[in-house]
């Protein structure tokens, strides 16, 4: 019979300074080798297997002009260039069922999301581990996408306030709603191999929108090395990952836009066909990501890269995957395929203390690599849609205890100059954070 805590007594025990712990990955596995494996196993054994924590992040912001629009927690309104907000607000519970060799059989997570714009649900999953070879282990549900490093961080975790615009415009919302099959080998002694594989298949548009509004399903794939020292002379870590992304979105419409060469130049082609209807067009991406670590007391440095590149289907008006299918006066609107790319590059460097961090931060985002500059018109079809950007973010985390953060962070937001209205030149748009975090 299990034997279940009084709920006050549950929640005195759980806000005990010596049980708090991050989770650092969104998808992170019961492993036993890292800080937050070893956390997990011991508060599921000691009460009952059940973990509740949560954090808040309450903000204040500041933009360069009223209005703008922006990803660093969502566009201004209208007459406003300065904000305070409750950016995350977030409560999550973890249950796990071991048996009697104290080996994982199943695990269950649901996470909500509050903030003064309302409650959403941001992970409901359940997975169940194989343990006659301890090498299977199966996710179903709500749960993050396996592709890349800056979707999975934990917004808890992340050292800047929000990932960049290419992993909020490719994976918005990060999650989705699917079956993940994992590869991790799990040792007697309790250690997990040192690679990774994930394979999932997917609704596609993620929680971003009500319901899914196509059959096509996407399939996401992803190996990974955790973190190994580089060699016996150096404390220096290396781990990597290459990320794969096939999938589409069905058109509903027998309009289809494509970029092509005619003249010399490149144009936003209108292909008008039956054929179009029904066909998928493609969200295929590729992606790799690489992080170096030097460890150290005081002055621990870490460099972080990802960059992918792919086809994107989205609107006229927006290189963002639709949440739902894009409608013009009622009617189905047509869909618009743009080849992109995008890479960030993250430097974080210790001051004296694991307390004090200083951040620096460069990304870019193409969504349409073969049309830059004063070729980016109206006349040839294109759109703010089709706009790069590149940004650069420089902060600093103070970590006043294991319960509470503070973060500011300044972004210089670059779009390239262009004939579209309102982006003849730079817009506007640098933004600072100013953000405290509590967690439990």
């Amino acid at each position: 019979m299990k034997k279940w805590i009084p709920p006050i007594l549950f929640l005195l025990i759980f806000l005990k300074p010596e049980h708090t712990f991050a989770q650092r990955f969104l998808m992170d596995l019961v492993d036993t080798t890292n800080q937050m494996g070893k956390g997990m196993l011991s508060i599921y054994e000691r009460y009952n297997r059940v973990r509740i924590s949560g954090y808040i992040q309450p903000q204040f912001q500041y933009i360069g002009s009223k209005g703008a629009e922006s990803f660093a927690g969502g566009n201004f309104s209208e007459f406003t260039d300065n904000r305070f907000m409750l950016r995350r607000g977030r409560l999550r519970v973890d249950y796990a069922h071991l048996n009697d060799k104290a080996e994982p059989t199943s695990y269950f997570v649901f996470q909500f999301d509050g903030t003064e714009r309302g409650v959403v649900i941001r992970d409901f999953w359940g997975r169940f581990y194989e343990n006659k070879f301890k090498l299977f282990a199966i996710t179903t549900g709500m749960f993050a996408r396996p592709f890349g490093f800056e979707v999975n961080l934990s917004s808890a975790n992340r050292e800047t306030p929000e990932r960049g615009r290419m992993s909020q415009i490719l994976m918005r919302t990060e999650r989705d709603i699917g079956v993940m099959l994992t590869l991790n080998k799990r040792l007697a002694n309790g250690k997990i191999s040192d690679f990774k594989f994930d394979i999932g298949i997917f609704n596609g548009q993620g929680i971003s929108g009500p319901v899914d509004y196509d059959s096509h399903k996407d399939i996401i794939a992803k190996i990974s090395m955790k973190p190994k020292q580089i060699s016996d002379y150096s404390r220096a870590q290396f781990s990597a990952a290459i990320s794969g992304y096939a999938g589409g979105i069905t058109s509903q419409s027998a309009v289809l836009y494509k970029v092509v060469k005619s003249k010399e130049q490149y144009v936003m082609l209108k292909d008008s066909s039956q054929n179009n209807l029904g066909k998928a067009a493609p969200r295929n991406y590729a992606g790799a990501d690489a992080q170096l670590i030097f460890p150290s007391k005081r002055w621990q440095t870490e460099f972080r890269a990802e960059y992918i590149t792919g086809n994107q289907t989205a609107t006229a008006l927006n290189s963002e995957t639709p949440g739902s299918y894009p409608l013009i006066n009622g009617m189905k609107a047509p869909l618009y395929v743009r080849n992109f790319d995008g890479a960030y590059f993250y430097f974080l460097q210790n001051l004296n203390s694991d307390v004090h961090q200083f951040v620096m931060k460069y990304d870019w985002y193409d969504p349409n690599k073969k049309v830059s500059g004063q070729d980016v018109n109206t006349a040839s079809g294109f759109s703010k849609a089709d706009l790069r950007y590149n940004t650069l973010g420089v902060g600093y985390v103070y970590r006043a205890n294991p319960s509470l953060k503070f973060t500011f962070y300044y972004e210089n937001v670059k779009n390239e100059k262009s004939q579209i209205p309102g982006f003849l030149d730079d817009a506007d748009d640098d933004v600072l954070t100013c953000r405290v975090q509590y967690n439990f």
